[in-house]
């Protein structure tokens, strides 16, 4: 990476995600059972890519929380399935903004920047909660990790989608062992299949973190796939959706 860091400051916004932090961690004490494994796998120091599943509009709560570090999220321009009363969150927190059906390259180079410092970028490469189910990773993650050439560590979300339905669910968060850096070819011609193939490993990185019955599109369960196949299409590319 060889890129201007000065362009995001990391960390940022001190005093109110230190706030926020706190908050959240009282939240799931009050509202779940929050279980959390491997947390050493998130190393204490240097540049780090966060991925997990996302099955509720809680997911992003539950990686800030994970390290002691400030993680960075990118996230959708608009959050399309959140309660309203929610969604000023994101914004106070602060977050780099991606174009959903689109090619979001100011996003990607604030995350490059912040990588560069050291820092921890959190991402969900299905790219929406529309689906209690793994769907198909998009690129996003797989070109940030080969760009800045920072490992990733996958991240597996379950029992979220139990939180405002069921009292005090229990929510696991499962953190699995780094994986990359990743190399593919320059090559023009053969850079998408690379990121591809980096996308499909990250996926099912994620998929190994979570219960059979939620690797949709990653399991080895052809009953599993086929129900994952009816809701996997990307609806933010459809006329009106674009950019959400």
């Amino acid at each position: 990476m060889n890129r201007d860091a000065g362009a995001v400051p990391y960390p940022r916004r001190r005093v109110v995600r230190f706030v926020l932090k706190a908050l959240a961690r009282i939240a799931f004490a009050l509202v779940g059972r929050l279980e959390v494994t491997g947390r050493d796998n998130i190393p204490a120091a240097g540049p780090v890519i966060l991925v997990a599943n996302h099955f509720h509009f809680a997911d992003p709560v539950a990686l800030l929380v994970l390290p002691r570090r400030q993680v960075e999220f990118i996230g959708g321009f608009r959050f399309v399935n959140a309660p309203w009363i929610v969604r000023f969150i994101p914004h106070l927190w602060g977050y780099f903004p991606a174009f959903r059906g689109g090619y979001s390259r100011s996003t990607l180079r604030s995350a490059l920047g912040v990588l560069e410092q050291g820092g921890i970028v959190a991402l969900f490469p299905e790219g929406g909660s529309w689906a209690a189910t793994l769907r198909p990773g998009r690129p996003g993650a797989a070109y940030l990790a080969v760009e800045s050439q920072v490992r990733v560590v996958p991240v597996g979300l379950d029992g979220f989608t139990g939180l405002f339905r069921e009292r005090r669910p229990r929510l696991r968060i499962v953190i699995g062992r780094p994986i990359g850096p990743f190399a593919i070819s320059h090559d023009p011609a053969a850079r998408r299949a690379g990121i591809d193939a980096v996308t499909g490993e990250i996926m099912r990185a994620v998929a190994a973190l979570i219960p059979p019955a939620g690797r949709g599109v990653y399991s080895d369960d052809p009953a599993v796939r086929e129900a994952a196949e009816a809701v996997a299409a990307f609806p933010f590319e459809q006329d009106g959706m674009r950019g959400m």
